[in-house]
């Protein structure tokens, strides 16, 4: 998940955004889902809002922030304001370098080892899984590697993002060909079926993802989340504040087992929020255990 396309949105003629609007609406948006956005984003905020503002045929932001807050659909208005706020780019085995070294590094030896114990299953979290690409990457590279053997493990990946739009899409499992440009016409042809609207997952790879709406910044509802051997979060964290980002963090480590696994976005890193994990570094990527 990424925030803040620099892409403009249709304009509608009315008030521009002013300093005490842009305060009202970035402080609740951070309440609500511990984004930042910095002042010099003011214009991006507004750009992304303006068009919302027409819809409801609003004169200004502050009509819009009061409508939001106290309106009578606030519940989804809150969703929209949020899709409105996140950006949702991403592909199929986005980060190849990166993946390939938390399969090597990872996922292979955590796959033996349990095998070996005679405790055959796995539970992998994707926090932040947009439109579901990446959930879908993660349980088909788990059938790649266990082959026929899949069929005697209990695997289970939990998908969350907070846009309900985003679980939405994921949930139905239709792609076109840019989400699927990082991926090789072999693993297409084994996993996907070519629809008139696109490409759809194969129902093998659905049954072992559970996708669910949820925000980062709802401590209660982490604590739901069954225990993990791996967590997943890329591309979420570098658009917190270090409180926020300490915040979840600590959710994270929480959820995990011991020597379980944080995976983080390839220009993530845990420097100067915590050291409560150890890294693990190799050439392509960083990968972060849980010690105790």
């Amino acid at each position: 998940m990424s925030f803040f396309s620099s892409q403009s949105l249709s304009l509608r003629k009315s008030a521009p955004l002013t300093d005490k609007e842009f305060d009202d609406l970035s402080t609740y948006i951070y309440e609500l889902a511990g984004i930042e956005i910095p002042k010099q984003r003011k214009y991006l905020l507004e750009n992304r809002l303006r068009s919302r503002l027409g819809e409801l045929k609003l004169n200004s932001f502050s009509d819009y922030y009061k409508y939001l807050k106290f309106g009578p659909n606030k519940q989804k208005e809150v969703e929209i304001f949020c899709e409105k706020m996140t950006t949702n780019e991403t592909s199929f085995f986005r980060d190849a370098k990166q993946l390939g070294v938390f399969r090597m590094a990872v996922l292979a030896p955590m796959l033996q080892k349990l095998k070996q114990s005679g405790k055959k299953q796995i539970h992998i979290w994707s926090a932040g899984c947009s439109s579901g690409e990446e959930p879908y990457t993660l349980s088909i590279m788990l059938h790649e590697m266990l082959k026929m053997s899949i069929m005697g493990w209990r695997i289970r990946i939990t998908a969350n993002d907070i846009s309900s739009a985003m679980i939405a899409k994921a949930k139905k499992g239709l792609y076109s060909e840019h989400s699927l440009r990082n991926t090789s016409k072999d693993i297409i042809n084994r996993y996907f079926t070519k629809e008139p609207g696109g490409y759809l997952v194969h129902p093998k790879i659905k049954k072992n993802i559970v996708f669910e709406k949820i925000n980062l910044n709802d401590t209660a509802a982490l604590k739901k989340i069954p225990k993990s051997q791996i967590v997943f979060c890329r591309n979420v964290i570098i658009y917190f504040d270090p409180p926020m980002k300490k915040k979840v963090i600590n959710s994270f480590y929480d959820n995990l087992v011991p020597q379980g696994y944080l995976v983080l976005g390839h220009s993530e890193s845990l420097h100067s929020i915590t050291n409560i994990f150890q890294p693990m570094r190799k050439p392509g990527g960083i990968m972060y255990q849980k010690m105790d």
